[in-house]
This record gives structure tokens, C-alpha cells and sequence, in this order.
């Protein structure tokens, strides 16, 4: 890859990066909630697991619509404002939700917490970082797509001891002062005026083209976003029902609680480790090696129900798939000029965060009409594998143009 002769990267930009993580990781910290009391909320609506996993559903895919029009905000008057904003948000779509389930938790996580609240915070803070760096951008944004990771490796099992304590409503209001009390000082203290762009990072991005990898740009990014959707469905069903599948294998929610935080604690720390693999390998490649290892470990998941071998397969599928997303957003800045990336990275996110809004509620309802997970499970492996199938195209596509400007 073709390094700029001037570097932009700065001990600020490391600095600004983890404080990005740290936002990253209170914001997404409010769905856990849900997810940890996944059937405490479906026992107020007749055991119906759908209505909470929906309403995780639609904080995924409000913060995919969210992040497009808050990211054309932030290109205004700054990520700053509209991380504050974003927080103010989460707090109030938190607080809507205790009213209970069903509509009054579908609007507070997804108008509030999806839409405007995480909506506000991560595609602008994708953007914003990337404009910090032009040599370790991979390893940069994998640190900061690292914050909805890190926050379901600290916060279910404190959410899990909440509940049982204090219940999941009284849990949430909690959260929701934290939220604002946390995020609000970091972002006025860390978020200023990013600096210029010198140089692109690659030879690729640097200029507008009619042509990406011989093909028309947007035929190009219609297939990433495609592939994106269809790795990010088996990609959420764990994470939004592994406390209850454990459960229904008669082990305990708090033990389930812990293997969701091994889960997203390996993908945490291997994350890093993808991040700096994707800085040498390019972003398609390591989108293709995570989505067939997700899908390996995906299928595992049918073969063991013991609690030792739960705990193998979630952190064997933790280190797989970690790498995916910030491999998807690099791929967008290698491949399209940057002046493009304040419209193509938030639209990417909206559909990748659809998938996993769409991964958890079919889960979900394939779990109320079958009354087991195995359904839904397999129903996540097919649309892994028609990922793999057009990530592959792409990649070798790549293969092929490099080799002809060679």
C-alpha cells in the first residue's frame, strides 16, 4: 500500500481514537440491557421473546438510518454537537422505555436510542477518526468499532446483577444518567476540528473514477452493502439471544450473562489484532476470512449444548468474526475517493446494522413458531454462505484488476 509522505497521524489522533472507543462503548451499552432481560420483557407480553428482540432489531436499524442523516449534520457543525446530542437521546430513549413493552420500548430504542441517539454517534465518529489517520487507519477504526464489543464484555454481566436486583426498568434509568454524565464531558473535551486531509492512503482513493475494479462504482458498493446485510444476520443472533438460549439448555442466565462477555470480550481483543491484519492485507480479504471463520463457528453452535463447549464455540466465534465491520469501512475508503465517504460509510452501516437488526428478530420469531434456536441458526448459516459467495466474486475481482494495472 502507498504511504503518504506526510503523515496526519499524531499522538492526538490515538488520543482522539480512544476516546471515541470509550463513547462507543457506553452508547451501544444501552441494548444490552434489553438483551439481558430478554425474557423478563417477553414475560410481560405472554412470553413472546419477538417484541423485546424486535425492539433490539429496530435500535440496529434506526441507527443505521440515523447515522446517514447525522453524519450530513456532523459535516456541519461537527461530530462534537451531534455526539452530545446522540447521548442526550440514548437517555431519553431509554427512560421512554421503561413505560413497558410493547410501543413505548419499540419507539424509545428505535426512534431514540437507534435513530438519533447511536445514530448521532457512530457513523459520524467512523468518519471522524478515519480523518485522523492515513497510515494505521485499519488498526484505528478497529479500535473504535471495538466500543459496541467492549461494552457487551463489561455491561451484561453488571446488567444481569442489576436486574435481579433493582428489575431491567430501574436498570435502564440508571444507564441512561451514566450515559449523559459520561459521554457528554469526553465529547467536549476530545472532539474538535479534525485535521486536513494531505494525501489519501491508497493510490485507489485518491481521485474520482468511473470505474471500481473495472466495474461501476455503484454496482461495486451495491455488492458490498448486499454482502454486508447478509454476514451481519448470523453475526447478531448470538449476541442477541445467547442468555436465553442458555437458559433453555438449563444453564443459568448469569452464567449466560458471562459467556456473552467472553464472546465480545475475544472479539474486543482480536479485533485489534484484525485491525492490523487489514492494514497489510487490504479491507476485501479480511472481510473474507472473517466471514467464512463466522460461519465455521456459526455451525458449531448446532453441535454443542454443554455449557464447557458454549463457552469454546462463543469465544472461537468472538475471534472470527471481530474483524468484519471496520474491514467493511476500509474497504470503502480504499476503494471510493474520500470526498465520498461522508455518504457511502453511513450507508454501509445502515445496512450492516439492518442485518443485525434483521439477524436478531429473525431469530427471534423463528425461536416463538419453532420453540428452539436451531431454525434460526441455520436460517443465519445460509445467508453467511450467499455472503461468502459475493464477497468472493469481489475479492477476486480485485485479484484480477491489480494484476492488469500491474
Amino acid at each position: 500500500m502507498l504511504q503518504s509522505p506526510v503523515s496526519i497521524e499524531s499522538k492526538a489522533s490515538w488520543a482522539v481514537a480512544s476516546a471515541a472507543l470509550f463513547v462507543l462503548a457506553m452508547s451501544f451499552g444501552a441494548a444490552w440491557i434489553t438483551a439481558v432481560a430478554l425474557k423478563d420483557i417477553a414475560a410481560e407480553v405472554g412470553g413472546s421473546r419477538s417484541v423485546p428482540a424486535l425492539a433490539t432489531s429496530l435500535a440496529w436499524f434506526g441507527s443505521g438510518f440515523g447515522g446517514i442523516l447525522m453524519s450530513q449534520i456532523a459535516e456541519r457543525v461537527g461530530a462534537r454537537t451531534t455526539v452530545i446530542i446522540g447521548s442526550v437521546m440514548i437517555a431519553l430513549g431509554l427512560t421512554v422505555s421503561t413505560f413497558g413493552p410493547p410501543w413505548p420500548l419499540w419507539i424509545g430504542h428505535g426512534l431514540f436510542i437507534g435513530m438519533f441517539g447511536i445514530g448521532g454517534i457512530n457513523a459520524p465518529m467512523y468518519i471522524y477518526v478515519s480523518r485522523w489517520f492515513d497510515r494505521r487507519r485499519g488498526s484505528a477504526l478497529a479500535l473504535i468499532s471495538s466500543g459496541t464489543y467492549l461494552a457487551g464484555t463489561i455491561w451484561p454481566p453488571i446488567f444481569e446483577r442489576a436486574i435481579v436486583n433493582i428489575g431491567w426498568r430501574h436498570s435502564m434509568l440508571w444507564y441512561a444518567l451514566a450515559e449523559v454524565l459520561v459521554v457528554v464531558p469526553i465529547a467536549a473535551i476530545y472532539f474538535g476540528a479534525p485535521p486536513e486531509t494531505i494525501h489519501p492512503v491508497t493510490s485507489q482513493a485518491g481521485a474520482e473514477r468511473s470505474r471500481v475494479l473495472g466495474w461501476p462504482p455503484n454496482a461495486v458498493f451495491a455488492m458490498t452493502c448486499c454482502a454486508s446485510v447478509l454476514c451481519c444476520i448470523p453475526m447478531a443472533m448470538p449476541q442477541g439471544h445467547l442468555v436465553a438460549f442458555c437458559s433453555d439448555l438449563g444453564i443459568s442466565r448469569s452464567i449466560g450473562a458471562l459467556m456473552l462477555s467472553v464472546l465480545l470480550g475475544t472479539a474486543f481483543l482480536s479485533r485489534q489484532i484484525w485491525g492490523a491484519i487489514s492494514d497489510r492485507i487490504g479491507g476485501l480479504t479480511t472481510v473474507l476470512i472473517g466471514s467464512a471463520w463466522q460461519a465455521a463457528s456459526m455451525t458449531a453452535f448446532l453441535l454443542t449444548q454443554n455449557e464447557i463447549g458454549l463457552f469454546t464455540v462463543t469465544a472461537v466465534f468472538g475471534l472470527g468474526f471481530s474483524g468484519i465491520i471496520p474491514a467493511y469501512v476500509l474497504t470503502v475508503r480504499e476503494l471510493f475517493p474520500p470526498s465520498q465517504a461522508s455518504w457511502r460509510i453511513p450507508t454501509l452501516l445502515l445496512f450492516s446494522g439492518g442485518g443485525m437488526g434483521a439477524g436478531s428478530w429473525i431469530a427471534g420469531l423463528l425461536y416463538d413458531h419453532f420453540g428452539y434456536y436451531t431454525p434460526a441458526f441455520s436460517a443465519g448459516i445460509g445467508a453467511n454462505l450467499l455472503n461468502l459467495l459475493i464477497v468472493s466474486i469481489l475479492v477476486g475481482r480485485q485479484f484480477r484488476w491489480r494484476a492488469a494495472l500491474a
